[in-house]
């Protein structure tokens, strides 16, 4: 069994990943703390991950990402991504961020779902919402993190 937290670098994030890592521990399964970095600059700026006019470098930010983590969870396996455009003229950047955790959930088949959402059980999200679609699916559980602390 595989317990699986998306990682992203903000508080409710860190705090996902610490209850997945305490989870874990507790019933003895391995944590798997998943990094999706899209090559989207706009989307980064918007995250925090650099400032306006900084160079984007996504291996970078997955370094950091990954730093953090280990502090976060030393006993956790880290996993970054770049997920893959779609060819649908539809999709965006947070479309392709949620397919690529869909695919590694089912990949590892993760039991549980440790999401740090703010918003991910309410019925109006934001569209750029990742939380609140994964906890649609129905592989596995979802524990929704909303509290940073």
């Amino acid at each position: 069994m595989t317990l699986l937290a998306p990682y992203d670098g903000s508080a409710l994030s860190r705090a996902a990943v610490r209850r997945a890592a305490e989870f874990g521990a507790f019933r003895e399964e391995d944590v798997l703390v998943l990094t999706v970095v899209p090559d989207d600059r706009t989307f980064a700026e918007d995250r925090g991950w650099v400032e306006e006019g900084e160079a984007y470098d996504p291996e970078a930010v997955e370094e950091r990402f990954e730093t953090e983590v280990a502090d976060l969870a030393p006993h956790a396996t880290f996993r970054a991504e770049r997920p893959e455009p779609s060819e649908s003229l539809s999709s965006s950047t947070p479309d392709d961020i949620l397919r690529t955790i869909r695919e590694v959930a089912r990949e590892v088949e993760a039991t549980v779902l440790f999401v740090g959402s703010d918003n991910a059980d309410r019925l109006a999200v934001p569209a750029e919402s990742i939380g609140s679609h994964l906890t649609d699916d129905p592989e596995y559980d979802v524990h929704v993190v909303r509290n940073a602390e």
